[in-house]
């Protein structure tokens, strides 16, 4: 019998679609999230109960980190210039 010749076959390397999704600026905003969300619950542990830094800054401070940078350093995407 002859031999069957193998035909050249590259190599398949499977490449995660979400290895470059991550960037620089993606960690920077989720750092200034976690950031802000420790500041604004030590904000919030500071004074009594009923003091202007636990009832209205702390509040505004744990607001801008969950709802502007987490979502930001999820969602942000540097456009690719061509």
């Amino acid at each position: 019998m002859a031999k069957a010749k193998k035909q050249n076959q590259k190599k398949f390397s499977f490449i995660s679609p979400f290895s470059n999704y991550w960037q620089k600026e993606n960690y920077i905003f989720l750092s200034i999230g976690i950031v802000l969300l420790i500041v604004g619950y030590l904000l919030m542990g500071q004074g009594t109960w009923d003091s202007q830094i636990s009832l209205s800054v702390s509040p505004i401070v744990l607001l801008l980190a969950y709802l502007v940078f987490f979502p930001l350093s999820i969602f942000y995407n540097k456009k690719v210039e061509k």
